[in-house]
């Protein structure tokens, strides 16, 4: 994910797949974005509704990387092959920090894995561009999914709303 050329993720790396039931996730590192996907997953998650963002130009313009979770059908033959259930987006600071931005996972697969896989493969990821940290905040109803399921560890931080 680093911002090297021919660093570990500047090039799309092969999906990774989970199986979740009767569909399999595949994680892909800089995957291809499509803008009116990832605004409704965005919208789904944070709502109230799309916005229209360019998330494509952001993500390229802004990202050490991001991770995309796609499901298809156990047979892989599903006329939903490739849909967006996960993303989650990699800022960093140029240099060893890098922070989880936008993590958000469709309702459908809440509760399964889906978010922590996708927190799991952006940290690999970000530690093979180099990072030594992973910053995350988040709203505290969601501390049981990054201190348990991710394994972050608590820290003081400060905010200042602008």
């Amino acid at each position: 994910m680093s911002g090297a050329p021919g660093s570990p993720c500047r090039a799309t790396a092969g999906p990774l797949p989970r199986h979740d039931g009767a569909t399999t996730i595949a994680y892909e590192c800089r995957g291809g974005i499509d803008n009116g996907a990832l605004d409704a997953l965005h919208a789904e998650g944070f709502g109230p509704r799309p916005t229209g963002t360019d998330w494509r130009a952001r993500l390229h313009r802004h990202s050490l990387g991001w991770v995309c979770a796609r499901e298809s059908g156990e047979s892989g033959e599903s006329g939903e092959d490739g849909r967006l259930v996960g993303f989650v987006n990699v800022a960093w600071d140029g240099g060893p920090h890098a922070f989880l931005v936008d993590t958000v996972v469709a309702r459908r697969h809440r509760g399964r894995g889906t978010g922590a896989a996708l927190v799991s493969v952006a940290a690999e990821r970000a530690r093979a561009a180099g990072c030594e940290w992973l910053h995350v905040d988040f709203e505290d109803g969601l501390a049981p999914f990054y201190f348990g399921a991710c394994g972050f560890r608590p820290t003081r931080a400060g905010l200042i709303a602008l």
